[in-house]
């Protein structure tokens, strides 16, 4: 069975009771994954591996988004 090494990145409190984390997960095969997890509520978990392309592309995505909202609010 592969091991796996976790390595907490980041901790986010978010909107209507949720909280997401960050983690850096490390394959002994060398695969290289980012895991997001959203918790809601007391029980239900949303739980998504991304690799470092897709990643780049979600991080770009929320950017571009945030910074539309933010140059909206500033008029």
């Amino acid at each position: 069975m592969s091991e796996e090494t976790i390595t907490q990145l980041a901790e986010i409190e978010a909107p209507w009771s949720r909280h997401i984390s960050l983690s850096a997960i490390d394959h002994d095969s060398g695969l290289r994954m980012l895991r997001l997890r959203i918790k809601e509520g007391r029980a239900r978990f949303t739980i998504i591996d991304l690799d470092e392309t897709t990643a780049l592309d979600l991080a770009a995505q929320l950017q571009g988004w945030a910074r539309a909202k933010a140059d909206q609010a500033l008029g």
